[in-house]
């Protein structure tokens, strides 16, 4: 072994076998600049790689009689430090083998005989990736410690409020159990608190639970031995795999299967999975999130899941409110939907006309953020102008008479309430809507009630209600309102 130092950036460590081969590579890079260290093989080269830092490894592949002696380095490299860049030198032939360390991580590999000149352009490719991903892993620290976080769109106190939570929470080892309505942005979430952990630079992997059949479900997540049921062909890594040492969002968690929550809970108590078809076990570092538009206390109580397993996930409750009670946040949203899909469609739609902005902030959006996206990616598509319009929007959106709008938990005034109004107004806002989401078809409209077409007509003639909405005796009010009575907006 011999050992040459240097002031300069470039810190390498050469592995070889043959003295004069570690000598000349050496000196060629010494001459460059860099520091160099040598060792002699995967011993000496593990010692050094445990006490000292690299900016890059060039390992032959061969030492002596091992052939793969330079597979057993990479390995090495690969437990001791992730991000240091390998290159492989292999002999004349063995691209075969040169292409498959490639795959286990060397980030290139030259063949012996070698000009030197090749080699310092090998050399000089390595570092500047390796100085690229260190300076990326910077900005991200820095992000981190500033925590920004531009994807969660919004002002109001209760958006606020979960920004902070993430904030809080990226920076743990803790499971978090994201909730929320579908549509609330909980895997938006979710990959904010992996963007601002320290796990940043390893996977974030994403399973839906409910999306799966229960009967491959178990496979995706732990993996599967080949054989181990029909279909079976060969081995597969399992999600949990895929996200060692980053992150695993488990959405829609509420729905998984009873057995497999045994098998879940047992995992995150022990860190270890069990691929299909093998006994043995497989040691996994996985921070694991969940999401669930479930009540899991109501699921729990009603015996659909299991009580442990929620404690064990509920360790940090981040709740996503709807879209109906982030008001205020509706303007920001629609610009940064409307920026984002007239680029992305090549449209040039830069702003929504005052009209049709007023709409979306007074519909009341049971799709939440999800349908708001999609409403204005339609709009950009099929608008004609640089301003999205009310005639641009959907109908429902349109013709929604929020006058009506009632909630089912309602709470009772002091002063008391006049029920027969109520219901009445309740049952005549939810006639208006189920009419224009049927485009005005009492067939379509009576299923969405689940009533009898029959008994749709007689509520609509009770009510002076038209079924287009400019009939005798209907009350449209800006176009848009559906009623037997004449209305005023709220303040």
């Amino acid at each position: 072994m011999g050992r040459h130092k240097q002031h300069n950036s470039g810190r390498i460590l050469i592995v070889d076998d043959e003295e004069g081969m570690r000598e000349l590579l050496g000196i060629v890079l010494m001459n460059d600049g860099h520091c160099v260290e040598t060792a002699t093989g995967v011993p000496e080269a593990e010692r050094f790689l445990r006490e000292d830092n690299f900016d890059l490894v060039i390992t032959d592949l061969r030492m002596g009689k091992d052939a793969a002696a330079g597979m057993a380095v990479l390995e090495k490299v690969r437990q001791l430090d992730r991000g240091v860049p390998t290159i492989m030198i292999t002999a004349y032939g063995s691209v075969d083998t040169a292409i498959e360390a490639m795959k286990k991580g060397a980030i290139d590999y030259i063949q012996k005989p070698f000009r030197n000149e090749e080699m310092r352009v090998v050399v000089k490719k390595a570092l500047e990736h390796k100085r690229l991903k260190d300076e990326n892993a910077r900005l991200r620290a820095e992000q981190r410690k500033m925590g920004r976080l531009e994807e969660i769109v919004g002002k109001s106190p209760a958006i606020e409020q979960v920004r902070q939570l993430v904030k809080r929470v990226a920076g743990l080892s803790s499971n978090v159990l994201i909730k929320g309505d579908s549509g609330t942005g909980k895997e938006l979430v979710a990959r904010a608190i992996h963007r601002l952990s320290p796990r940043c630079d390893q996977s974030f992997v994403a399973i839906n639970c409910a999306g799966i059949p229960e009967s491959l479900l178990e496979s995706e997540l732990f993996g599967h031995k080949k054989g181990a049921f029909t279909g079976a062909i060969e081995d597969k890594k399992g999600l949990f795999e895929a996200a060692h040492r980053g992150t695993l969002l488990l959405d829609e968690v509420g729905d998984m299967p009873p057995a497999l929550q045994v098998k879940l809970l047992r995992v995150l108590d022990e860190q270890l999975i069990r691929p299909v078809g093998t006994a043995d076990h497989v040691a996994v570092d996985v921070r694991v999130l969940s999401a669930s538009n479930k009540d899991l206390d109501k699921e729990v109580k009603d015996g659909r899941f299991r009580e442990d397993l929620f404690y064990r996930l509920n360790v940090i409750p981040i709740t996503l409110p709807p879209l109906a009670e982030r008001g205020e946040d509706i303007p920001l949203l629609a610009g940064h939907f409307v920026t984002k899909y007239a680029r992305l469609l090549g449209k040039e739609v830069t702003s929504i006309a005052p009209d049709a902005m007023s709409l979306l902030e007074r519909f009341n959006w049971p799709g939440n953020i999800r349908q708001l996206e999609n409403t204005l990616e339609r709009a950009i598509a099929l608008c004609n102008s640089t301003t999205i319009g009310r005639d641009d929007l959907p109908r429902n959106i349109v013709e929604y008479c929020p006058e009506f709008r009632e909630e089912v938990q309602a709470v009772l005034p002091p002063h008391g309430v006049d029920l027969e109004q109520k219901a009445e107004a309740l049952e005549r806002s939810l006639i208006a809507q189920a009419l224009a989401q049927s485009q005005y078809s009492q067939t379509k409209a009576a299923e969405l009630l689940n009533v009898p077409v029959r008994s749709l007509r007689y509520r609509l003639k009770k009510y002076g209600m038209s079924t287009t909405g400019h009939g005798k005796g209907a009350t449209v009010k800006d176009g848009n309102c559906l009623s037997g009575q004449d209305t005023t907006d709220p303040a």
